[in-house]
């Protein structure tokens, strides 16, 4: 038997390159039986070897099937050449032909082959990355899957930590369902209360009204009694020890407690001791109940500025304050002049020879300063704040001696009323009060539902200047508004002539009207100036005391005053304020004029 070699692959080959099972079979005889042997042979261990590596080469038996398929030519060859009986004439040419044509196809195959085994190779490395890959996943899915179990036992954390919540919070809405209900209740007893205290408050307003109109009366008669009688004007130094024991004069005492006096503005031919004898005659015992001092009770005859002097120069310059100025104001007697600002507290200077002295200070404010006004006497000071409420200063006392609150906003204005005790507020709030310091309780409430900026009182007539840019009169008797002035802007101050007869106002448009009270009419006087700014919504204006001009600061920080006879421009005072002018004050004398600014700097002007 012809030896046999196997290649790479297991195919099984002879020494001539040819591979047993398409070589032609042998003649008929020995030599066939031999050829069938070493066939079945090769069959077997091709199917052993497709038993061992069938898993392994199944891409490549496929591949290789398919180039089996190619073959057919080589396979109908061998078939023909096996039914076809043996000839000892067949040419040998041919069978080496076909032996070539073998040789080739072969080759063919066997380069397949290599290239298959490289492709396997290629497939085997990118099997072995995926197999790297899906353990990387696998374990990344691991670690997902105990992060999912962690966010899972979190996520019932969470929802058993909002049932206690929810559970809470139904506990609390329950608690102040209850607790509204109770609040509706108490508000309905609290409107019920207060009912019934104004109606008190009526019932004792109008006793008292009933029994002052009494000692009114009586008073009258006394009056009348005592100018019947003969005074002995030297013998003043003893009437008020026989005054003080007789039950007449306490009688009339208690009668004027109530009712001040009407001041009387001619001082001409007042005597000192006709000034005596008529504090003597009104003298009387401080009431325990009140707040207001026996001192205060007098009535002193207004000062009278013949002329006022227009100023010319800064007689001094400080810092009067640590933060913004906005409220200045000279007392009656025009030695003292009282300052406030946005550091809660009124600073007291006395006046001397051109300069100003700090002689004290006045606390209690939980808030800054936007109005101040001394009492007509000079004993007391009335000031408003940002705190909602109105206080009251004795002079002489650091703290306050009577605090109005009522407001539900900031306080832009409070003056003395022309009535004894009696005070008048305006408020952000738009409403207007009328007070009594003696019981410190609000008698009249006015509500305009502006912003009122400030006010100024008359006899029987209180006039208030709002942002809607309308001044407003209200009777002070009957509580309601009687008259209505429009102004061109919004109303920032007011202020009233010395005489009662004059009304200026200062607007936002840069210009100040002033109204006369006699005709009470909606003709005006218009003051403009070129340069001239209201630097604020707060920011005052005064007539001097002779009624002849008119001050005010402009934004510029230069102080402009006007010619009330020929609507001009008197003069302008420059280069003494470093930013917006916001408020200015004449002392009664005429003599000082004062300014005040944003930047905590006071002037003090004359024409000396």
């Amino acid at each position: 038997m012809a030896a046999v070699t196997a290649n790479a692959r297991g195919v099984v080959t002879d020494p001539a390159g040819v591979s047993p099972r398409d070589s032609r079979p042998p003649a008929p005889g020995a030599g066939g039986r031999s050829a069938e042997s070493w066939k079945g042979h090769i069959i077997r261990e091709l199917k052993h070897r497709d038993l061992s590596q069938h898993a392994m080469f199944q891409d490549l038996i496929r591949f290789y099937t398919q180039l089996l398929e190619k073959t057919s030519l080589t396979k109908g060859l061998l078939s023909s050449s096996a039914r076809r009986p043996p000839a000892g004439s067949a040419p040998l040419s041919s069978l080496l032909q076909q032996s070539i044509q073998l040789k080739k196809t072969t080759g063919e195959l066997a380069y397949q082959v290599v290239e298959l085994q490289q492709q396997i190779k290629i497939k085997d490395s990118v099997l072995e990355e995926q197999h790297a890959r899906l353990l990387q996943e696998r374990r990344c899915l691991s670690r997902v899957s105990d992060a999912h179990q962690e966010l899972r036992a979190q996520v019932e954390q969470v929802q058993g930590q909002n049932t206690a919540l929810k559970v809470e919070y139904d506990a609390l809405l329950e608690r102040q369902r209850a607790a509204e209900a109770k609040l509706r209740q108490e508000t309905v007893r609290g409107e019920e209360l207060l009912a019934k205290v104004m109606k008190r408050k009526n019932q004792a307003a109008a006793r008292m009204n009933s029994h002052n109109e009494r000692r009114s009366r009586a008073r009258e008669a006394t009056l009348q009694a005592a100018a019947r009688s003969k005074v002995n004007l030297d013998s003043s130094s003893s009437a008020p020890s026989s005054r003080s024991t007789s039950p007449k004069n306490e009688k009339r005492d208690a009668s004027m407690e109530r009712k001040p006096m009407r001041l009387v503005r001619s001082a001409s031919v007042t005597s000192p001791r006709i000034l005596t004898s008529i504090k003597e005659l009104f003298d009387r015992k401080r009431r325990g109940h009140s707040v207001c001092s026996q001192e205060e009770d007098l009535v002193s005859p207004v000062r009278i500025c013949v002329s006022a002097r227009v100023p010319a120069r800064a007689l001094q310059v400080l810092d009067a304050h640590e933060q913004d100025i906005n409220a200045v104001r000279f007392s009656s007697s025009s030695d003292l002049l009282a300052t406030g600002g946005t550091d809660k507290v009124i600073k007291l200077w006395e006046v001397r020879a051109g300069l100003l002295t700090h002689r004290g200070t006045l606390d209690g404010s939980t808030e800054g300063i936007t109005c101040i006004e001394f009492d007509p006497m000079g004993f007391r000071i009335l000031a408003a704040s940002y705190s909602k409420a109105a206080m009251l200063w004795q002079l002489g006392d650091s703290v306050p001696k009577v605090t109005l609150t009522g407001h539900s906003r900031k306080v832009t204005a409070a003056r003395f009323s022309s009535i004894l005790h009696q005070v008048v507020t305006g408020s952000a709030d738009g409403s207007i009060r009328l007070w009594d310091l003696r019981r410190a309780a609000c008698l009249q409430s006015r509500n305009v539902a502006k912003y009122c900026s400030d006010l100024v009182c008359s006899e029987n007539c209180i006039i208030s200047g709002h942002y809607d840019g309308q001044i407003r009169v209200w009777d002070s008797r009957a509580a309601s508004c009687v008259q209505v002035l429009p102004a061109q802007g919004k109303v920032t101050s007011l202020d009233l002539s010395s005489d009662h007869r004059q009304l200026l106002s200062c607007c936002r448009d840069d210009c100040l009207q002033l109204f006369d009270l006699r005709r009470w009419s909606n003709e005006r006087v218009t003051f403009r100036a070129d340069g001239f700014k209201c630097g604020s919504d707060s920011t005052k204006a005064v007539i001097s005391p002779d009624c002849c001009y008119l001050a005010a600061g402009s934004a510029d920080g230069a102080v402009y005053i006007w010619n009330v006879s020929t609507g001009k421009l008197e003069t302008r005072l420059p280069d003494k304020h470093s930013s917006s002018i916001s408020a200015v004050s004449w002392s009664l004398s005429g003599e000082y004029f004062v300014s005040v600014d944003k930047s905590k700097r006071a002037v003090l002007w004359s024409d000396m």
